[in-house]
């Protein structure tokens, strides 16, 4: 068993570090508190090739491998999680669909932008009363001669007030449920009857915006129905799988964070007339984080690694969300306990890496939902 990275792995893994360190850490706790949309960093992100990183050449992606993403997606997130997460988004959830069910002529015209760094896109799942139970939503697309007529609204979506692409799931036959779902690409710029509902404020990753998309008589093209009508569920459920891997190396690059600011802060406060770092309280604390993000790495590069090699990864994606995002809350609750009061204050950015590291639990899929689906492929081989 090999655990070296390749030369290019390593570049990527630089690079993003670099970027992180010198571009993102200075500015994200500006973003986080105006809220602000980080355009240029996600501008230069898509000149790294970044914004498409497992997207052939081809199609204005950079060719690599999900090994790759998995690297430079935590590095970013390390940097400031709202930017991780609009990269996420951009690569498992938008670009990945496309990329895997779309026509050639479809990945030309709406993967390229995106891919490139061009565009951002997004996934128009979630709705008010659909979540966790995707069978349960409302929006419709009704055929009307060469075009499908979308109405229904899209909640807490991800890049949805700065997206130029969507890729959104409808009812297209309401009397078979779940096998009625179709998957849709969406122009957001250039689609009568679309608009930009309520802009969430959150408790966190405030500089990624989660916006309503709001579909009333919304007319696009018969021919950007993706893949088959009535494969959404489908197609939908793949692109989680691979979507829970880009929150998994999300929550890995907070908790890294959390963990190097902690080991930081406790080498140079002092108490009792010694650093805090020589208390074993203290030590058994960092070991822990430690032990765990390293655990969380090693179940994400596995996840990413199988889905290198097309095979079967949905039980390793769930474990590694769920493992990762459960240990990057849990390393900052115990980074605000290190550095105590200033912890609790935004002199320091720890209390953003814990209001951050809160929605890892919570979006692709709730850890709850992870359980489940790690315990369906166990029981599946019974």
């Amino acid at each position: 068993m090999d655990f070296s990275l390749s030369e290019e792995q390593k570049l990527v893994k630089d690079t993003a570090a670099r970027f992180a360190d010198e571009v993102l850490k200075p500015q994200a706790a500006h973003f986080d508190a105006t809220h602000e949309h980080p355009a240029e960093a996600c501008q230069a992100l898509g000149e790294l090739g970044f914004m498409g990183i497992a997207v052939s050449d081809e199609y204005g992606g950079a060719g690599m491998d999900y090994v790759s993403y998995v690297l430079a997606l935590s590095e970013i997130s390390r940097g400031d999680a709202s930017v991780g997460v609009i990269m996420s988004v951009c690569n498992s959830l938008y670009c990945f669909p496309v990329m895997t069910f779309g026509t050639d002529e479809q990945k030309k015209a709406f993967l390229t932008p995106v891919a490139s760094g061009q565009k951002l896109g997004c996934y128009g799942l979630t709705e008010a009363g659909a979540g966790s139970d995707p069978a349960s939503m409302r929006t419709t697309a009704v055929l009307d001669g060469d075009e499908w007529v979308l109405n229904g609204e899209k909640k807490f979506i991800t890049n949805g007030n700065v997206a130029s692409y969507a890729v959104v799931a409808a009812l297209t036959d309401k009397e078979k449920g779940s096998k009625g779902i179709s998957s849709f690409i969406v122009d957001l710029e250039n689609t009568n009857g679309f608009s930009v509902g309520r802009v969430e404020e959150k408790m966190g990753i405030n500089a990624s915006g989660t916006a309503e998309l709001v579909f009333e008589d919304a007319r696009i093209p018969k021919a950007n129905l993706l893949g088959e009508r009535g494969a959404g569920l489908k197609q939908m459920l793949t692109t989680l799988d691979s979507g829970r891997i880009g929150i998994g190396s999300q929550a890995l690059g907070i908790g890294r964070a959390v963990l190097e600011e902690a080991v930081d802060y406790s080498l140079v406060r002092e108490q009792f007339g010694k650093p805090i770092s020589q208390f074993q309280a203290i030590q058994w604390k960092l070991a822990d984080m430690a032990a765990a993000l390293d655990a969380a790495e090693l179940l994400l590069l596995r996840a990413a690694w199988m889905e290198d090699q097309h095979a079967h990864f949905e039980k390793q994606a769930a474990m590694a969300k769920m493992f990762a995002s459960d240990a990057a809350m849990a390393a900052a609750v115990e980074g605000v306990q290190i550095l105590g009061g200033y912890g609790y204050t935004r002199e320091y950015p720890m209390e953003r890496h814990m209001r951050d590291a809160k929605i890892t639990q919570i979006y692709e899929g709730t850890n709850e939902i992870m359980r489940l689906v790690i315990a369906r492929n166990l029981l599946r081989k019974r």
